[in-house]
């Protein structure tokens, strides 16, 4: 049985994290969504892929290769014009034979949940109940009796149920006939929904089976929740250099290559990539996730934080509960703020987070002077430039300057 791997979206709402890669790549615990993904589908004990890709695919190639790395064979087809996931499973015919599974590439199920639905023989969708209604907007919510699926409903206003689509698949030969016959949608894409609709109003059995561990993301801050979960299965290993009196409590990971300097004080779990400079005189709090060639420097706390390879943090910085992309350099003093004055939750661009903590989300190649100061819940496009004792808040665009 092959796994097809739909990876070639960019996830606009996942910006500014995806001005510079596709959602699939983004990191948790220091390894891409789509990475976490493929070893649970091994782990389930399948070893062929299919990765249907498209934007920025050439990050998908390079880091996945041929897929001998992990033990797997993996194989790419190329969504050219994203037409949606009924054109994107289109594009497999012919290299998927028999049955087979679908999956988002920016979804992780657990290997036992992909382990059952491999085993059936109908065309299945993987459910998910929502303890929170509200949640479902984003998502394709389904009517399930008796086991099968009779109505789906694709992102509607109104919620007519707390199942949704989780994005896992397995399906029959069968599905390739019914997206031949499935019409643009009012999206004015190529809907798999609509193809199993037409395959549930023609009389064919679609089962629906529930699935308990499913980890999506729709916007930044999901990264943060996920990335927390992720480090709690975190295992210690020190393959780098700690001078002395350094202080390291709990679940810690240091990469090769990695220096963690006299008076640093970390407090797991926490994970440096390779090639670090850490400290002197830092302070890591729990679920913070450090990529390969970062620098954390004197007097900076970390608290929650994912920071992606490459970015620099040299000075008397705070940074807590926000993410901060690749090969951005944070002046001396920079604050972010993640927690308002009437500790309410946080909105994003009038999107609530769900959270009462939260920082910033930062793309790639931003920086920042002396003294800046971020507000809770700002979003910073990539090669943004926050001056000297600016204040920064809200959403600022690619490319700004803000003095």
């Amino acid at each position: 049985m092959k796994a097809v791997v739909l990876a070639a979206g960019e996830g606009s709402r996942m910006r500014p994290l995806t001005y510079s890669r596709p959602k699939v790549m983004l990191p948790l615990v220091n390894k891409p969504i789509l990475e976490h993904l493929l070893l649970e589908v091994k782990e389930a004990g399948i070893s062929e892929f299919v990765f249907v890709v498209g934007y920025h695919d050439e990050q998908v190639r390079n880091y996945f290769g041929d897929g001998s790395r992990w033990g797997v064979s993996v194989e790419y087809c190329t969504q050219r014009r994203r037409m949606g996931t009924a054109d994107a499973i289109r594009q497999v015919e012919g290299l998927a034979t028999g049955n087979f599974l679908v999956i988002n590439g920016d979804t992780i199920v657990s290997q036992n949940e992909i382990g059952e639905l491999a085993k059936g023989e109908d065309i299945t969708l993987s459910v998910v109940e929502l303890g929170d209604a509200g949640n479902a907007r984003n998502l394709g919510l389904l009517e399930v009796a008796e086991g099968r699926v009779v109505r789906i409903h694709e992102k509607v206003a109104s919620l007519p149920s707390s199942l949704a689509n989780a994005g896992l698949y397995l399906f029959t030969p069968a599905i390739f006939d019914a997206i031949s016959r499935t019409p643009k949608s009012l999206r004015g894409e190529y809907e798999i929904t609509d193809s199993l609709q037409l395959l549930i109003d023609e009389g064919q059995r679609i089962a629906g089976r529930k699935i308990d561990y499913w980890l999506d993301f729709s916007y930044p801050w999901d990264l943060l929740a996920a990335n927390e979960l992720l480090m709690g299965l975190l295992e210690p290993e020190n393959q780098g250099e700690v001078e002395e009196n350094v202080v390291i409590k709990g679940a810690v990971a240091i990469g090769k290559g990695t220096v963690v300097r006299s008076g640093s004080y970390i407090v797991g779990p926490v994970i440096i990539g390779c090639d670090c400079d850490i400290g002197p005189n830092c302070y890591l709090r729990p679920n913070s996730a450090i990529g390969d060639g970062c620098r954390i420097g004197g007097a900076v706390e970390l608290k929650g934080a994912v920071i992606m390879k490459n970015s620099r943090i040299p000075h008397h910085s705070y940074v807590g509960d926000s993410i901060i992309g690749e090969g951005c350099n944070l002046g001396a003093g920079t604050k972010i703020a993640n927690l308002r004055f009437d500790d309410a939750e946080v909105w994003v661009a009038g999107v609530p987070t769900g959270r009462r903590k939260l920082g910033a989300m930062i793309g790639d190649g931003v920086e920042t002077g002396i003294n800046a100061s971020i507000d809770v819940g700002t979003m910073i496009g990539d090669k943004a430039c926050i001056g000297p004792g600016a204040v920064a808040s809200g959403v600022i665009a690619p490319g700004s300057k803000v003095f």
